[in-house]
This record gives structure tokens, C-alpha cells and sequence, in this order.
């Protein structure tokens, strides 16, 4: 499972993760060239981060 959330929805993008896996999410900042073209997932804005499994 991948999330992918801009600046303002980074903790409900954490939250929805450890409810729906109960575990700890690895968050990382995109690059540049990754957040060009990547939306977040819970609006249209640029995403800054992906949270994702181990």
C-alpha cells in the first residue's frame, strides 16, 4: 500500500494507515523530480510525501 499527501494531509494519511494496517507506516519525502508528477491522494495539490509499508 502506497499514500501518497501533500504538506496539509500528512497526519490523516498517517492515521489512516496504522488504522487500516495496525503498524507503523515508513513516511518519505518525495525528490523533485517524483513530486512533479504525483497528486496527493486526498486532493489535487502536489504531493510531498509517500507513506508506505516495510
Amino acid at each position: 500500500m502506497k499514500k501518497f499527501s501533500c504538506e496539509t494531509h500528512i497526519d490523516h494519511a498517517l492515521d489512516m494507515f496504522v488504522a487500516e494496517y495496525e503498524d507503523f507506516p515508513i513516511m518519505d519525502k518525495l525528490s523533485n523530480d517524483e513530486k512533479l508528477s504525483t497528486k496527493c491522494d486526498y486532493c489535487e495539490e502536489q504531493a510531498a510525501y509517500i507513506v508506505s509499508r516495510k
